[in-house]
């Protein structure tokens, strides 16, 4: 695969799309890892996210040595930085560790990790990843209790989120932490309770202001491995692509009519909804593509919606909208 001269942050989001499904991953991997050296991307701040995306496909190949080569040069790139993104990027520098066999150096770059815990609503599920790749699944519900403590403590107040909404990060924790110890077999606790009654509030809400649609989108590809691998999430995200871009662009339309803008399509990937569902996880399960659809939104690469009528189709078919997607909410 050629790259062009200089990427952009939307490239580098449909490679990462793409990439796991082409001929030679491992080449496209290269090239990232060129692009970035070479200063071929057009926001010198995503050599970080070039590098990581590099790492992953290497890891997906098994090819460990090259993917350890890439995270820590993308580290590097990440420097000082302590967004989400620069963590994930972390947590993919421990998981490959813990896969080559060096779990004390594994823990020891995962540690520092934990304040982002309760501070953004896909750490959670990228620490807890990190960890499981060692077997250290019972460390990750330490830390992931340790965590909802300090979550539910730090409005120096006992009263408990009375909605998802108004529990926000902590919501993910509560829902990682209770799907990592129902996998353990162990028995419910008060916080596994709490997760309990805040997704049962969340269903509930979600059934009185009619169905809700994660906007959760797989291109034309990656949509036929979806059904290939799950024929049973035909009946969520529609029978073929056709009806996927039809039930997103509908719910799209109801979204905006009850006031909601800036509106963004979130495009996913068989192997992400997977990896974030994790060993144990059921992508069956709405809660768990809802949460991924949550991780997606605290990421680069989504789409906006709507385009012009007259611009390109936010499908990626390279129609016009008004002549592909527009007609299909109708």
């Amino acid at each position: 695969m050629a790259f062009k001269t200089e990427l952009t942050s939307s490239d580098l989001s449909e490679i990462r799309q793409s990439a796991l499904g082409a001929a030679d991953p491992l080449g496209i991997a290269a090239d990232l890892a060129d692009a970035a050296e070479a200063g071929r991307l057009a926001d010198k701040d995503d050599a970080g996210y070039a590098l990581a995306l590099a790492a992953e496909i290497a890891e997906s190949r098994a090819k460990l040595d090259a993917a350890l080569r890439y995270v820590e040069r993308a580290v590097e790139a990440y420097g000082e930085r302590d967004d989400s993104q620069a963590g994930a990027a972390r947590a993919l520098h421990a998981r490959i560790l813990f896969r080559l066999g060096r779990s004390d150096e594994a823990l020891a770059r995962l540690e520092p990790l934990r304040p982002l815990l309760t501070r953004y609503p896909d750490a959670a599920a990228f620490v807890t990843a990190a960890l499981g790749a060692g077997q250290e699944h019972r460390l990750a519900e330490k830390w992931l209790t340790e965590a909802v403590q300090e979550g539910l403590g730090a409005s120096g107040s006992t009263t408990e989120p009375s909605s998802a909404e108004d529990a926000g990060v902590l919501f993910f924790l509560l829902q990682q932490r209770h799907r990592l110890r129902h996998a353990l077999g162990l028995q419910h606790d008060t916080h596994d309770n709490l997760a309990e009654r805040l997704e049962t509030r969340l269903a509930n809400a979600g059934a009185t202001a009619g169905p809700a649609v994660d906007l959760l989108f797989f291109r034309q590809a990656e949509f036929g491995k979806l059904l290939e691998q799950f024929p049973a999430l035909s009946s969520v995200f529609g029978a073929d692509w056709d009806e996927h871009r039809a039930i997103l662009e509908r719910e799209l339309v109801r979204l905006t009519g009850t006031g909601r803008t800036g509106l963004t399509v979130l495009p996913g990937t068989v192997v992400g909804l997977t990896g974030f569902a994790g060993a144990d996880g059921d992508v069956a399960d709405a809660r768990v593509r809802s949460g991924y659809a949550q991780q997606l939104a605290g990421r680069e690469g989504q789409i906006t919606w709507p385009p012009e009528r007259n611009g390109a189709c936010w499908c990626g078919s390279g129609t016009k909208y008004k002549k592909c997607c527009l007609p299909r909410s109708r």
